[in-house]
């Protein structure tokens, strides 16, 4: 291997961590706040690339209805449990409405403007606010009654909405692949790399997006909120913190962040309904390496894994997931022996 090989490899590898690294934030996220190792996570990316996929068809995604379906879900629930509480029906209709207002606010306008085949930009924005909702909607159909939950029950809860999501995706978005236009279609050679501007829009926009999480936390209220919460549940409860309200906000921002890394890489690859499992299954190892607990870590771990993942495939392509997956077992056995615990009761 020459320099200019090992370049390329270098650029290949940066460019997938940078994608990897958004998701191991959500994963580290997630897990600080709500205690869930969310295995779904990659999910949201496989959704956004196919949403952004659809409409540039100009077909109505199934996005739609499956933020519909949803929607209604948590609408029942809402009635259920407010009948069961014994609560006017004033207060469970205002419950109702505000659960369904923006879901289907934004599914008819996705339904308006579809076949208007709107620019790209916008059409990456649409798919944002369509499947950021998502989050707060999975949140409060699978993980909040179990909030208080051991993470082993958290964890199989988890993979039942991760089987449950894949069927799913592949009833609303069917078995074929697509790959998205690139946001910005240039190429810089430099010597004997070539830089595309696809590229330059990933590292731009996960860097960017790192540095709002951290304005987030740092500077704003909600932020410190959901750090203190991280931090002890309890307490943050008895100074009056919703941990319901912060378990919202996680996943909501967890979707967010995996809607976004699906048009980012979309480009790049071609995404099918079930993409969204390995690429999310990365970014999990990469918050391995931060213990779930730093996000500096699950940054240098996501990059890391990126530069990993890609010399691993110059050497031996048919290998480059087992190379990936295997390093995850000698940290798990470092951290094991550096942090003994006992028992979670």
């Amino acid at each position: 291997m020459d320099f200019n090989i090992a370049s390329i490899l270098a650029l290949d590898g940066l460019t997938n961590g940078a994608i990897y690294a958004l998701l191991a934030l959500a994963t580290v996220l997630l897990f600080a706040v709500t205690r869930v190792i969310f295995i779904p996570q990659g999910e949201f990316v496989a959704f956004g690339a196919l949403t952004l996929a659809l409409l540039q068809t100009g077909q109505v995604p199934g996005t739609v209805w499956f933020l519909l379906m949803l929607a209604g879900a948590a609408a029942i629930s809402d009635v259920w449990h407010g009948v069961a509480r014994r609560q006017g029906a004033a207060r469970i209709a205002r419950r109702v409405a505000t659960t369904l207002a923006y879901p289907v606010a934004v599914s008819l306008l996705a339904i308006w403007v579809a076949p208007m085949q709107l620019p790209l930009l916008a059409q990456a924005a649409l798919t944002l606010a369509l499947v950021t909702p998502f989050g707060n909607l999975i949140y409060r159909l699978a993980y909040e009654k179990l909030a208080d939950a051991t993470v082993l029950v958290l964890l199989i809860v988890s993979v039942g909405v991760h089987f449950a999501l894949v069927g799913l995706g592949l009833y609303f978005f069917g078995a074929e692949g697509f790959r998205n236009p690139p946001f910005w279609d240039e190429r810089f050679n430099i010597g004997a790399l070539a830089i595309t501007g696809q590229t330059l829009i990933i590292f731009a926009a996960s860097l960017a997006l790192i540095v709002m999480l951290w304005l987030f936390f740092e500077r704003t209220l909600q932020g410190k909120a959901l750090r203190a919460t991280a931090v002890n549940r309890l307490g943050a409860r008895l100074m009056g913190i919703s941990t319901v309200g912060a378990g919202r906000i996680s996943f909501t921002m967890a979707a967010f962040i995996g809607a976004l890394s699906g048009l980012l890489i979309g480009p790049t690859t071609t995404v099918f309904y079930d993409t969204g499992f390995l690429i999310g299954l990365k970014g999990f190892v990469a918050a391995v390496f931060a213990g779930l607990s730093s996000y500096p870590l699950a940054l240098v771990g996501a990059l890391g894994v990126g530069l990993l993942e890609s010399f691993g495939s110059f050497y031996a392509s048919a290998y480059k997931e087992v190379i990936v997956f295997s390093v995850i077992l000698p940290v798990l056995l470092w951290r094991s022996l550096r942090d003994p615990h006992g028992e979670e009761h």
